[in-house]
């Protein structure tokens, strides 16, 4: 098979929708299919036209940023010549060019598969919200004319609003989640080089936008301290994200909290990020809103369990795996709680890792995005995938 897979940003950008999709299309041409990425040239300094992983890349310039979005005049003429030549066409929401790909990809009798990474939603302010009204009028039109939508799990899909109309042509697959093993040696360094010692650690990890809860997080930090004297805390992210400075309206509150929390910045090297997992004791993921974050499940096949806000989609992490426990979404107190538990019982909330590789099973979910890309959209797809254990 051909497959075109369409994206706004893809490897070097680092984030959970890149990294998920790049695991798919590298999944997809080890199984022999001829895998084609467009892409945004958010950096000028990446080359146009490069394999990466047995995957050939093409990036278009971009003209402006609208948002989250990239304006590439370029991107349809080009959609167009390489749908000419696909089989199937893999696109990945949000994306601002999702209608114009799908509607083109039906005028060439091409299917259309969408993974949908979680719905748009944007912080509070009136250009925010008329970008997230624009965005969804948008995808809601891609939706309703693609062959096939594929989600994270069916505990998202049951509680979207803008999934419930395209109920039956989604399927639920559990993301491609990888980590290599951590060095146990490394991680012992790093917690002395912190000053950490033996100190209980608890890790936070993600770009720092108000979706991802942060805020809540630092506003526990005081209660967990009251709890368990000596905590602390590390963070692994970018925290000045480009179209969102949600760190700004939280440095108040980081302030606050400094001698407690180690800004360890963007980690892009795998072996030292799964080593920051092992490293820490328990991983926080506070989120407001989210599908089903790839933090905590990398961070449990590296033997470190998640406290997580009880929400549609991210809760799934610990309901699949019982690596952790499900907070009060919102409630720094609750979060606090939730955190100190965990590392006063930790042994209760591990498994095995052979356990957790089972249910996170790279293999099985790309051997299901393969079923999902190259076979005819059947009745039923909607049941079929669920990675509940």
């Amino acid at each position: 098979m051909k497959i075109l897979v369409a994206l706004t940003y893809y490897h070097p950008h680092w984030t959970g929708l890149t990294g998920v999709a790049k695991r798919i299309a590298e999944g997809m041409a080890a199984r022999g299919h001829d895998v084609t990425v467009l892409t945004s040239r958010f950096d000028r300094r990446l080359a146009r036209d490069e394999a990466i992983g047995g995957v050939r890349v093409l990036r278009l310039p971009v003209l402006s940023r609208l948002s989250r979005g990239m304006v590439m005049p370029g991107f349809a003429g080009t959609a167009r010549r390489l749908l000419a030549e696909a089989d199937v066409l893999h696109l990945h929401t949000p994306m601002l060019e999702a209608p114009v790909l799908v509607g083109l990809a039906r005028r060439r009798g091409v299917r259309a598969v969408i993974t949908h990474h979680g719905d748009l939603i944007m912080p509070a302010g009136v250009f925010n919200r008329l970008v997230e009204r624009s965005v969804t009028a948008l995808l809601h039109r891609a939706f309703a004319r693609c062959d096939r939508v594929v989600v994270y799990t069916r505990d998202y899909l049951e509680h979207s609003r803008f999934l419930g109309p395209f109920a039956d042509k989604c399927v639920a697959i559990a993301p491609p989640v990888t980590m290599p093993s951590p060095d146990p040696a490394a991680t012992v360094r790093w917690r002395a080089e912190l000053g950490i010692g033996a100190a209980p650690l608890v890790g936070f990890a993600g770009r720092f936008v108000e979706e991802k809860g942060f805020d809540y997080l630092l506003r526990a930090i005081p209660l967990a301290i009251e709890q368990l004297p000596g905590v602390r805390f590390a963070y692994a992210g970018e925290r000045n994200v480009a179209y969102e400075n949600f760190f700004a309206a939280c440095r108040e509150l980081a302030a606050r909290v400094a001698p407690h929390v180690d800004w360890l910045g963007l980690i892009r090297d795998p072996q030292r990020l799964a080593n920051f997992y092992a490293m820490c004791d328990v991983i926080a993921v506070p989120s407001r809103t989210d599908n089903l974050p790839l933090v905590p499940l990398e961070a449990m096949l590296c033997g470190t369990p998640a406290v997580i806000s009880d929400i549609p989609g991210a809760r799934m992490a610990v309901r699949w795996t019982g690596m952790g426990r499900l907070v009060t979404p919102r409630d720094p107190e609750a979060l606090a709680t939730g955190v100190c538990a965990v590392l006063r019982d930790r042994d209760r909330y591990l498994k095995p890792a052979g356990e957790i590789s089972r249910i996170l099973d790279l293999g099985r979910s790309l051997a299901e995005y393969e079923r999902a890309l190259t076979s005819p959209t059947s009745p039923g797809m909607a049941n079929a995938g669920d990675r509940d254990p």
